[in-house]
């Protein structure tokens, strides 16, 4: 019983962390704890944590341009250190951590411990206050004061009753510890679809072969060619590939109302660039119909109708609709950092 009081009070204490937030880095400070002691760590450098914060956001500030706020430095932090260790934007988290941690460049090595200016002693806020740095870092060697970790200079070490507590409720921290970031994030990115898709790194992406198949097949079946409304190429069963007329790295998702035939090499130098609305709505708008007509003629109960629902409840399928659906994701888009087409 002593024992459930005592998690209680705990989580009690973690959830009190994060009230009043303004930035990112006690989320991702945290998360970083979570994931050192999922390898087994006491004491743990803040070198390590520094690099993990880095490498967990990575591809939320990257891939899919999510805004962290004015505040906030992480975004800078990894745009910065993206261009000084040459990585790659999609690379794998191994690479990004082994690369940050290991790093011994010293404008890298400068970027990371800026995050040692607050972000550690300010988490213990809860249980020791909003002193000075100094005094935080003093009362937190006292185990009496129960922080779950006491600072040194480079690193810091948890106290094994905190650290039991993590290891055993790994999956429970990490996920309120993500929860809180999804909600955190999308309060900051209100517009933005799909947030707590675009916090891990992003899956593989799912095979599109039966949106070909089971879709766009069966139109072509029935008109014999489309034209690629990028290139005007005639574009033939079996000679074509669907692309996200809005890029995946935004909406996060593959419903057919954004997916088209389009000639392979122009999807790739289309990459995850924004087709222009004045240029390129109204052929995706007659393409998109022509094709929704024909399926819900000849196949009604084709499962890919279902995605048109979210706009037209009624699958009624309408020029103006579709346009106030689609125009202002662009835009938002474009005002998170993806570029238009040339």
């Amino acid at each position: 019983m002593k024992h459930l009081k005592n998690s209680s009070q705990k989580f009690t204490k973690i959830s009190s962390v994060f009230n009043n937030t303004s930035a990112t880095y006690k989320f991702y400070w945290f998360w970083s704890i979570l994931e050192s002691i999922e390898d087994g760590k006491r004491i743990i450098e803040k070198k390590e944590l520094f690099a993990r914060m880095l490498t967990l956001s990575w591809y939320t500030v990257n891939y899919f341009q999510i805004s962290f706020g004015k505040q906030d430095l992480i975004q800078n932090a990894i745009l910065t250190l993206k261009d000084l260790e040459n990585l790659p934007i999609d690379a794998k988290q191994n690479q990004i951590f082994n690369t940050l941690v290991g790093s011994k460049n010293s404008s890298t090595l400068k970027t990371l411990q800026h995050f040692d200016k607050n972000v550690p002693h300010k988490f213990l806020s809860p249980w020791l206050g909003t002193g000075s740095k100094s005094k935080i870092y003093e009362l937190s060697s006292n185990s009496k004061e129960n922080t779950p970790y006491a600072l040194q200079t480079d690193q810091i070490s948890l106290y094994k009753d905190w650290f039991d507590f993590f290891r055993d409720n790994l999956g429970v921290l990490k996920s309120f510890c993500f929860w809180n970031l999804s909600l955190f994030l999308q309060n900051r990115n209100p517009s933005v679809p799909e947030i707590p898709n675009k916090i891990y790194r992003p899956i593989i992406r799912g095979s599109l072969l039966n949106h070909k198949r089971k879709y766009w097949d069966i139109v072509l079946d029935k008109i014999g060619f489309i034209d690629c409304i990028y290139t005007e190429e005639k574009l033939t069963k079996g000679n074509y590939i669907i692309e996200h007329f809005i890029p995946h790295q935004f909406l996060a998702h593959d419903l057919m109302w954004n997916l088209i035939p389009a000639e392979s090499s122009f999807n790739s130098k289309k990459s995850s660039k924004l087709p222009r609305i004045d240029d390129y709505f109204d052929d995706f708008y007659h393409l998109q119909k022509e094709g929704f007509d024909i399926i819900k003629k000849t196949s009604p109960k084709n499962k890919f109708l279902q995605d048109y629902l979210l706009i037209f409840p009624k699958l009624d399928f309408n020029k103006s609709k579709f346009q106030e659906h689609i125009e202002p994701m662009l835009t938002i888009a474009h005002n998170n950092g993806f570029e238009y087409m040339q």
